[in-house]
Protein backbone atom coordinates (compact mmCIF):
# COMPACT_ATOMS: atom_id res chain seq x y z
CA UNK A 1 0.00 0.00 0.00
CA UNK A 2 3.08 2.32 1.07
CA UNK A 3 4.67 1.61 -2.64
CA UNK A 4 1.52 2.80 -4.51
CA UNK A 5 0.90 6.07 -2.39
CA UNK A 6 5.09 6.72 -3.21
CA UNK A 7 4.40 5.82 -6.70
CA UNK A 8 1.32 8.27 -7.01
CA UNK A 9 3.04 11.28 -5.19
CA UNK A 10 6.15 10.26 -7.46
CA UNK A 11 4.06 10.18 -10.94
CA UNK A 12 1.90 13.44 -9.68
CA UNK A 13 5.79 15.79 -9.09
CA UNK A 14 6.83 14.26 -12.44
CA UNK A 15 3.20 15.66 -13.69
CA UNK A 16 3.37 18.57 -12.37
CA UNK A 17 7.28 19.11 -13.54
CA UNK A 18 5.85 18.56 -17.13
CA UNK A 19 3.21 20.92 -16.70
CA UNK A 20 5.81 23.51 -15.68
CA UNK A 21 8.62 23.06 -17.95
CA UNK A 22 6.04 22.76 -21.23
CA UNK A 23 5.57 26.18 -21.55
CA UNK A 24 9.07 27.24 -21.26
CA UNK A 25 10.07 24.63 -23.74
CA UNK A 26 7.37 26.94 -25.99
CA UNK A 27 9.40 29.87 -25.76
CA UNK A 28 12.64 28.01 -26.18
CA UNK A 29 12.10 28.59 -30.37
CA UNK A 30 11.14 32.70 -29.90
CA UNK A 31 14.47 33.35 -27.90
CA UNK A 32 16.85 31.28 -30.31
CA UNK A 33 15.72 33.10 -33.02
CA UNK A 34 15.78 36.56 -31.12
CA UNK A 35 19.42 35.53 -29.92
CA UNK A 36 20.33 34.63 -33.58
CA UNK A 37 19.03 38.09 -34.81
CA UNK A 38 21.48 39.85 -31.94
CA UNK A 39 24.25 37.85 -33.19
CA UNK A 40 23.65 39.00 -36.53
CA UNK A 41 23.32 42.46 -35.34
CA UNK A 42 26.95 41.87 -33.98
CA UNK A 43 28.15 40.72 -36.73
CA UNK A 44 26.62 44.15 -38.48
CA UNK A 45 28.36 46.06 -35.65
CA UNK A 46 31.69 44.61 -35.82
CA UNK A 47 31.88 44.89 -39.53
CA UNK A 48 30.55 48.24 -39.47
CA UNK A 49 33.30 49.16 -36.49
CA UNK A 50 35.75 47.86 -38.91
CA UNK A 51 34.63 50.21 -42.02
CA UNK A 52 34.45 53.38 -39.19
CA UNK A 53 38.23 52.12 -38.49
CA UNK A 54 39.33 51.92 -42.30
CA UNK A 55 37.56 55.36 -42.34
CA UNK A 56 39.01 57.05 -39.77
CA UNK A 57 42.70 55.84 -41.32
CA UNK A 58 41.71 57.47 -44.58
CA UNK A 59 40.96 60.53 -42.88
CA UNK A 60 44.15 61.01 -41.11
CA UNK A 61 45.96 60.34 -44.25
CA UNK A 62 44.41 62.71 -45.87
CA UNK A 63 44.83 65.17 -43.17
CA UNK A 64 48.96 64.43 -43.54
CA UNK A 65 48.55 65.52 -47.15
CA UNK A 66 46.61 68.59 -46.78
CA UNK A 67 49.16 69.48 -44.27
CA UNK A 68 52.25 68.41 -46.52
CA UNK A 69 50.82 70.21 -49.22
CA UNK A 70 49.94 73.44 -47.08
CA UNK A 71 53.44 73.38 -46.30
CA UNK A 72 54.60 73.19 -49.76
CA UNK A 73 52.13 76.06 -50.61
CA UNK A 74 53.80 78.35 -48.41
CA UNK A 75 57.44 77.21 -49.51
CA UNK A 76 56.37 77.84 -53.41
CA UNK A 77 54.93 81.10 -52.38
CA UNK A 78 57.77 82.37 -50.03
CA UNK A 79 59.88 81.79 -53.51
CA UNK A 80 57.37 83.30 -55.12
CA UNK A 81 57.72 86.62 -52.87
CA UNK A 82 54.29 86.47 -52.21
Amino acid sequence: MVKWIVLAVVLFALLVLALAVRPVLGRLAPLRRAALGLLRRQEQAESLQAGALALQQRIEELQRQAETTQERLVTIRAKRGH
